[in-house]
Formats: structure tokens, sequence, C-alpha cells
């Protein structure tokens, strides 16, 4: 037997023999495009992190014209894909709502009873499990570059299992306890959808080159067609979606119109304290054309400005009144609630995700801030010329101005505030006669979507609505009717930016200080600058995805048809040789 020094066995392969006998010829080499020395250490460390397999004799190629992996490992590497899918839309999901991680971290206390930002928690979390599932993806797809059998880890199994079970229950939680989201998903795809059209097209691009490997090496026609199908599938999905996608941002610059309002939600409360006059002062340094706060009754009738039914989360309740601190805020007599402190909680707490750094001197004022009275506030808005929009809570059972709560907020604005009317934004939609009989300069705000008869019959001027609508309402419609529309609570840019693409009048914000910056929408194209961007993105894919299965079917059937001519010559001189030495047999090594 003589060795064919011309050809070396690569390590980690099977040798492929070729046989003769007197009577017999040299067997055809299949095509198979093995991996070279210089990738063995890195074949050897992808087969390690895989399969947790760290000796050379474990790396097993896959033969010639079969899969790269049994059919358990196969159920196994679509359930890594699935698990893969639903983390990316859970993690892209949970990014695009920091707009209201304030809402959820809400939640989250007064059903738990303590602070914590559970919102950045679960973003992290969220992170950390994507990027472990994408690293074993990434992996897999090189063994399969390599033409390398998958087995996957035992332990890296129960992990995919877990996580893939966790992305089921977080994506079911949020459609049963916070469905809205869902609204937020798909606005947020009118300004992504373009960026992510490009980038999965580039992925597209990318997976050319083991799809196309695989196709040319299979021997059976079903695999071929399991493999080409879907990547064609999804191809031409690709290709044809931006004829379906819709965005307020793809429009001719000339008729966008002018930069939302900013009215500051309970202040600037990622900056201080909220509603507290440091918050309002400090919206007021940052350019906002109004302000939205909530309004209490104390026991004794004076009205204040308090958020949640409770004192505990935003006052020093807890160490002052501790025997009281689960009591309704509006239980509180004023004379007890000007003595609690509430601004200290802002750097306990610290309620936002992403909030400026404070100079020492603002520090020290957030930390002695007092609740906020509601007529100390009107004067402000009324010196500043800021008008005001706020909800007012009713009393709770056995409260003495439980049923009159309408009739003394009314007389605090019109005879003690002495407020210009035309800056109230009138809200509450109770006894709401009353107060147009009393107060007929009050500019009337209607919180949900009616008819233009019902606005106009009961004077409405402003529509004040979730900003989760922003799809299903009708600007046209209004703005013929003379009617503005307000949306809240929009503190994201690029929530902004979309407001604004859709002709909004203003927006309630909790980042007046950031929101001021913006002087054009994040995402702004005409249409035909992004039919162009479109077309081109096409036309370079279509290449360069032809190229690459062009290639390599050169390079495979290239290389079989090349073997095929060496096979016929070793079997010629296999044979001549077997006439010298009988018994003698040819190894081929390739």
């Amino acid at each position: 037997m003589e060795e064919d020094k011309g050809h070396i066995l690569p390590t980690g392969s099977e040798p492929i023999t070729s046989k003769t006998s007197r009577l017999g010829s040299a067997r055809v080499i299949p095509p198979y495009p093995v991996s070279q020395n210089s990738h063995q250490p890195f074949i050897f460390c992808l087969v390690g992190l895989y399969s947790c397999r760290w000796k050379k004799y474990s790396q097993k190629p896959a033969r010639p014209g079969q899969c790269c992996c049994g059919k358990d490992e196969c159920i196994f590497f679509i359930m890594l894909l699935l698990t893969f899918s639903l983390w990316f839309i859970f993690l892209y999901m949970w990014s695009e709502a920091k707009n209201d991680y304030h809402n959820f971290d809400g939640y989250a206390y007064g059903n738990l009873g303590f602070w914590f930002q559970w919102s950045t928690f679960v973003l992290f979390l969220s992170m950390f499990l994507f990027f472990y599932i994408l690293f074993l993806v990434t992996i897999a797809l090189c063994l399969l570059l390599e033409s390398q059998q998958l087995y996957l880890y035992m332990g890296h199994k129960a992990a995919v299992f877990l996580f893939l079970c966790l992305s089921i229950m977080g994506l079911s939680s949020i459609t049963l306890l916070w469905h809205k989201q869902w609204n937020t998903f798909y606005l947020s795809f009118q300004i992504t959808a373009p960026f992510f059209h490009l980038g999965a097209i580039f992925i597209m691009i990318i997976l050319a080159w083991p799809v196309s490997l695989h196709f040319f090496r299979m021997n059976s026609k079903v695999i071929k067609v399991l493999i080409l199908f879907p990547y064609v599938a999804v191809l031409l999905f690709l290709f044809f979606i931006p004829l379906g996608l819709h965005s307020p941002c793809i429009r001719e610059k000339e008729t966008l119109g002018p930069k939302p309002e900013l009215i500051a939600h309970r202040g600037a409360p990622m900056v201080a304290p909220e509603n507290t006059e440091m918050a309002f002062l400090k919206s007021i340094q940052h350019g906002a054309h109004g302000f939205e706060t909530d309004v209490t009754i104390s026991y004794d009738g004076v009205p204040f400005l308090m958020h949640d039914s409770t004192l505990k989360r935003t006052t020093n309740v807890e160490s002052l009144y501790p025997e009281f601190m689960y009591e309704e805020a509006a239980m509180f007599p004023w004379s007890h609630l000007e003595k609690l402190n509430s601004g200290k909680w802002f750097f306990e707490k610290k309620p936002f995700f992403s909030m400026p750094p404070l100079s020492q001197e603002d520090r020290n004022l957030a930390k002695r801030q007092k609740i906020y009275k509601f007529i100390d506030f009107l004067k402000l808005a009324d010196q500043n010329n800021k008008s005001i929009i706020f909800d007012l809570y009713r009393p709770p059972k056995y409260h003495p101005y439980r049923n009159s709560f309408i009739y003394l907020v009314e007389q605090v604005l019109r005879v003690q505030a002495k407020i210009k009317p035309s800056l109230v934004l009138w809200l509450p939609n109770a006894n709401r006669n009353y107060v147009q009989a009393n107060s007929p300069g009050f500019q009337q705000v209607l919180g949900y979507e009616a008819s233009i008869k019902e606005l106009q019959a009961k004077n409405i001027v402003k529509l004040n609505l979730d900003y989760r609508t922003l799809a299903s309402i009708d600007f046209q419609k209004y703005a013929e009717a003379n009617i503005t529309i307000n949306v809240w609570v929009v503190s994201e840019p690029w929530l902004f930016s979309l407001a604004w693409c859709y002709g909004v009048n203003s927006v309630t914000t909790n980042a007046v200080h950031s929101l001021k910056a913006l002087n054009q929408p994040y995402f702004l194209m005409t249409p035909q600058e992004y039919r162009t961007m479109w077309v081109i993105i096409d036309v370079v894919a279509t290449f360069l995805i032809s190229f690459i299965f062009g290639l390599l079917r050169w390079k495979v059937v290239g290389r079989y048809s090349c073997l095929s001519r060496k096979n016929k010559v070793i079997g010629r001189d296999s044979s001549s040789s077997l006439e010298r030495e009988p018994d003698s047999m040819t190894m081929v090594a390739i």
C-alpha cells in the first residue's frame, strides 16, 4: 500500500478510502468541502463551547450529502432559533417600552409595597438571556459553515428550554396585564421598520453562504427544498414588505407641522421631585408651555398636589406619622400635610431609569421641598402665563368634601387664585355644565375620542388622549373642526418624533429638559427617498446573494468534477498496480 503524498487528511475527519481488487475499480469520492488544518483550533474551540467536547477526536464532520444534525439535534436547533426569535421580540418590546418604565415600577410598587426599578432589572436580564441565546446561535451557524455535526450540550439544552418557557411567560404576561404595550410595539415600527428592513436584508446576505453551501452538498432533493424554500420565502417577503409599510414620517418635508408644545407632567420629574414647586420652576426654565398635575382635597378642604392615593411613596410620612402610613392622603388635614417633606424620597428611590445629574445647590433645594398647595401652583402658572391641566380626584367615602369637591376647586380657580380663565384647561368630566356656566372662559378638554357633533355640543376645544391611540386618531377630522390634540405621556425622543409627524398639537411629558432640544423628528424621509433606498437595497442584495450561490456552486460542483477526474486517474493507476502486485491496496486520502 502506498500513500498519496499529494493529499493530506485533515485532523478530525474520517479518511475516505478507495479499495480495488483484480476486477474492481476506484470508488468515486463525493464532493465534500472539508476544513483546512488552519481552521482546526477554531473548530476545536467552537465544538467545545457548543457541545462541551474538548477532545479533538470528538469533532465529527458531517458525512457528504447528509445533514449536519440528527433528528433530535434538529429539533433542539429549531427550538434554539425559536427561543432566539421570542427573546428578540421581548427585548425589542421592552426596550421600546422605556417611555413607560415609570408606570411599570409604580404598578409594582402598588402591589409589592416597596420601590425598586423592576423595569431596569427586566431590561438587563432580558439582554443577558438574549445574548446568551445569540451566542449559541452564532456558534451553531459557524459549525454549520465548517460542516461539523451539531450536538448541543445537555446543560445548554436545559437552559434553552427554560428560557423558551420564560419568553412565552413574559410575552403572555404583557398581553394579559399590559396589553396596551402592544400598541407601543406597533407604533415603534413606524420609526424603526426601515432600519430593521436594512438589517434583515444584511442578515439574509450573510446567511446565503451556509444556506447555499448545504444546498449544494445535499444529495436528497427533499432536503434541498427544505433548505432553500424557507430562505427564498423570507427573502421575497423582505423584498416586498416595504409595499405595506405606513409611517407618518415618510412624507414630503414641507407638509410637516410645527413642533408640538410641551406640557410638563407633574413639573419636571426627572430633574426635581414631582408635583413640587421646584419641579414646576425647572419646567419653566426648560421651556414648558404648560403644566399638568394631580389635585387632591385635604380633610379640611385645602386642595394640594398629590398623584398617589397615599403619601408613602413621595413623602416622609413613614417616619413622621408611621401609624398613618397607609392612610389615604385626602384624609389628612392640611396642618399635618404641610409638615411633610416631599423631596428626600427623590434621591432614595430614583424614580426614573435615566436622570440627569443635579448640582449640589439643586440637590439641597430638592431635599427641602414640601407638599405644594394648589393655590400656590395656580399663582405660579398665572405669573408665568402657563396653561394648566389637571386630574381631580374625588375624595374617599366619609370625606366632608366628597360631593362638593368640584365646586370647591372651581371657587379656588375663579375666586381665590383669580387665574386667567384662558389658561385653565378643564379636564374633569363631572359637573361640567356647572363649571361652564360659572367659568365660561375655561377651555374645555375631553379625555376620550368622540364625534364632532358631541364635542361641539359640549364646547370641547381639546382632546387629551393616550399616546397609544395615535394610529387610530383622525387628525384631519379634528383639525377641520378646530379641535386640538394633546397626547400623554410622551418622554422618549422617538415617540415624540412620531407624534410630531402625526400632527399632534402638544404632548404631556416627563422629559421637558431633553425634548426641548429636538428641532426635527428623528426619522423623516420623503417617499421618493424611501423608494430609492428600497430599490437599491434589493438590487444590491439580489446581486450579492446570486454571487454567493454561484461561487459556492462553482466551488462544490467544480471540486466534484476535479475529484471525479482524479478518481478516474487513480483507478487506472490502481488497476495497473494490481496487475503487478495483485494483493496491494491503494489508500487515497483527501
